[in-house]
C-alpha cells in the first residue's frame, strides 16, 4: 500500500480509530492490532512474500531466545571462549569447534546467514547469474542463462537489515531477548517504516512495544505536519521532477549538455523528495500511533563536505552500516591503509545494498573516492555543526562548499539514475561535449519552480534543527505556511496515478 494512494487514506484512519477507541487499555491487543494492520498493510502489495516475513521474524525470534538461554560471552566458561571475537574457533584438535556448535555464534550465524540468504537469493541471484554469464562469454567460453524469474519483494532489504540488528544486539549483550511474541513480529512488521525505513534499531523501537502508550496532542499534531510536509516533498516535489527527468535519461542522446544538467540536478530533488517524504510520513504516522522513529535526514544538500553530507543521508542505513560493519572490520584504529580499506568495502557494499546492478557498485565506489582524501587528510569531521549557525546566510565560502558538494552528489547521482554504466558514462560525455544542441525537452513551469523555491527556503529555515516544523514562532506565521503548502499539495499533487517510492525497489 502506497502511502501517497486513496487505500492508505482509508486505511490510516480506521486504523487509528481503532488503535486509540478500541485497543488502548489491553497493551497485548493494542501490539497484536499492530501486527494484523501491518501485515494488511503489506499484503496490500503481494500477499504471497507476507510469509517470508513471518519466517524472518521467527528465525529471529527464535535465535534470540536461544542465544538467551545460552552463557553469555561475560561468563568466562569454555564455550563462550570458544565464541571471543577474533579466535581462531574452527580446530577440531582441540574439540573448539565443538564449543562453538554449542555456544551463542552458531545461533548468531544462523540468523546472519537465513537474512542475507533471504536477500541474497530474491535480490542478487539473477545479478550474479548474469555477471558471471557475461564475463564467461567475454573470455571466450559459452555459457546457459541460469537467471530466474524473481519478483523482489518489497522492503526486504529494509526489513531484514532491522531483524538482523535484533540478533546482533543480543549477541553482544546489548539487548535483553524478548519472549513476546506479538511484540516482536509487530517490531519486525511495524506498517510505518516496514517498505522503506527508517531502518530501526532493535535497543530503540522493540523497548517501545512493551509499554503502554497514550495518546498525546502535541506528539499527534507534530505527526500530522510531518506527513503534511512529507505529502509535499513525494507528490510535489519528487514526482513533479520526475515528469522532466525521466525523458531527460531516457533520451540523454538528443538533449543538449544544458538539459543534461537540469535532468542531473532535477534528479538530485526527486530523489530527496521522494525518500525524505517517505521518511517524513513514516516518523508522522509513528507519532500517530505514539512510537518514536529514528530522524533518516537532516538537510543533507547543504553539507560542506562529501563527509558531511554522509552524516546527512540516509542516517539509519550509515550508521548501521557503521556499527555492524565498519566498526568490526576495525574502523579507523587499524592503520591508515586497513582503514581506507574498510571505508571502500562499506561504500560498495551500501551500493550494493540499493540494487544489484554494477551502476550503483559503481555509484558506491565514486563516494568512496570522494570520501577518502578528507579522511586521509583526517578533514572528514571538520563539519560537525549547522552551516552558518545563528546566522541568516552562509558565507561566500560556505556558498562555495555547498555547491562543490552538491556537484559531486549529482555526479554520483547520474550514475545511481541510470540503466548501465554504458548510459551514465555516454551521459556525462554527452553532457560535456554537446553544451548547446537544441532542446528538446521543456524547461520546468513556474508552478514547479515555485514549489523548488519554497522547498529550498524551508530547508534553509530548519537546517539547524533538522526540521522547519517547530521554528516558525508566530501561529500566524505558521497557519500561513500550512494553508500554502496543502495549497501546493492539491494543486499541483500527482494523485491521478500514485507513484511508487523510488526506494521500493531496494
Amino acid at each position: 500500500m502506497l502511502f501517497n494512494s486513496f487505500e492508505f487514506l482509508i486505511f490510516l484512519p480506521i486504523v487509528f480509530l481503532l488503535y486509540w477507541a478500541v485497543f488502548q487499555k489491553n497493551l497485548k491487543a493494542q501490539n497484536t492490532f499492530l501486527l494484523l494492520a501491518s501485515y494488511v498493510f503489506y499484503g496490500w502489495w503481494d500477499w504471497r512474500f507476507l510469509s517470508l516475513i513471518i519466517v524472518s521474524s521467527w528465525v529471529d525470534y527464535l535465535c534470540g531466545l536461544k542465544m538467551g538461554s545460552t552463557p553469555s560471552l561475560r561468563d568466562g566458561s569454555k564455550t563462550d571462549e570458544a565464541c571471543l571475537p577474533g579466535r581462531q574457533a574452527i580446530s577440531f584438535k582441540n574439540n573448539s569447534f565443538l564449543s562453538w556448535f554449542k555456544g551463542r555464534k552458531k545461533y548468531l550465524t544462523l540468523s546472519i546467514a537465513f537474512n542475507l540468504g533471504l536477500l541474497g537469493f530474491f535480490k542478487y541471484f539473477n545479478f550474479f547469474m548474469e555477471s558471471a554469464t557475461d564475463l564467461i562469454n567475454t573470455i571466450g567460453f559459452q555459457s546457459n542463462d541460469y537467471s530466474l524469474k524473481l519478483i523482489l519483494p518489497v522492503g526486504i532489504s529494509f526489513y531484514t537489515f532491522q531483524t538482523m540488528s535484533y540478533t546482533i544486539d543480543v549477541y553482544k549483550g546489548k539487548l535483553k531477548p524478548t519472549n513476546d511474541i506479538i511484540a516482536f513480529f509487530a517490531y519486525v512488521s511495524f506498517f510505518p517504516q516496514l517498505v522503506a525505513g527508517p531502518i530501526e534499531r532493535a535497543k530503540h523501537l522493540l523497548p517501545q512495544f512493551f509499554k503502554q502508550r497514550n495518546f498525546v496532542y502535541e506528539q499527534g499534531t507534530e505527526g500530522v505536519k510531518l506527513i503534511l510536509w512529507g505529502l509535499f516533498k513525494k507528490v510535489v516535489i519528487a514526482d513533479n521532477c520526475a515528469i522532466v527527468v525521466n525523458p531527460i535519461f531516457e533520451n540523454y542522446t538528443t538533449a543538449s549538455g544544458l538539459e543534461l544538467i537540469m535532468g542531473a540536478v532535477l534528479f538530485a530533488f526527486q530523489i530527496y523528495g521522494d525518500f525524505s517524504g517517505y521518511s517524513d510520513i513514516a516518523i508522522g504516522v509513528g507519532k500517530l500511533l505514539g512510537f518514536d522513529l529514528m530522524t533518516n535526514f537532516k538537510t543533507p544538500y547543504f553539507s560542506r563536505d562529501i563527509a558531511e553530507f554522509w552524516r546527512r543521508w540516509h542516517i539509519s542505513l550509515s550508521t548501521w552500516f557503521r556499527d555492524y560493519v565498519y566498526i568490526p572490520l576495525g574502523g579507523s584504529k587499524v592503520g591508515k591503509w586497513l582503514s581506507i580499506r574498510n571505508i571502500f568495502i562499506v561504500f560498495l557494499v551500501s551500493g550494493l545494498w540499493h540494487g544489484a546492478n554494477w551502476t550503483f557498485v559503481f555509484w558506491g565506489g565514486l563516494n568512496a573516492l570522494f570520501f577518502i582524501p578528507l579522511f586521509i587528510r583526517k578533514k572528514n569531521r571538520q563539519h560537525i555543526d549547522a552551516i552558518a549557525e545563528n546566522r541568516l546566510l552562509p558565507t561566500w565560502n560556505e556558498s562555495l562548499q555547498i555547491l562543490m558538494t552538491f556537484t559531486l552528489v549529482c555526479l554520483a547521482w547520474i550514475f545511481f539514475r541510470s540503466e548501465s554504466l554504458n548510459d551514465a558514462m555516454a551521459y556525462i560525455q554527452n553532457l560535456v561535449v554537446n553544451p548547446f544542441m537544441p532542446k528538446h525537452f521543456g524547461f520546468i513551469n513556474y508552478d514547479l519552480r515555485m514549489a523548488l523555491v519554497l522547498f529550498i527556503v524551508l530547508e534553509w529555515v530548519g537546517r539547524e534543527k533538522g526540521s522547519w516544523l517547530q521554528l516558525l514562532p508566530r501561529k500566524r506565521w505558521r497557519y500561513a505556511v500550512y494553508v500554502t503548502i496543502t495549497y501546493f499539495v492539491i494543486y499541483l499533487g500527482v494523485f491521478s496515478e500514485p507513484v511508487d517510492f523510488i526506494y521500493f525497489q531496494f
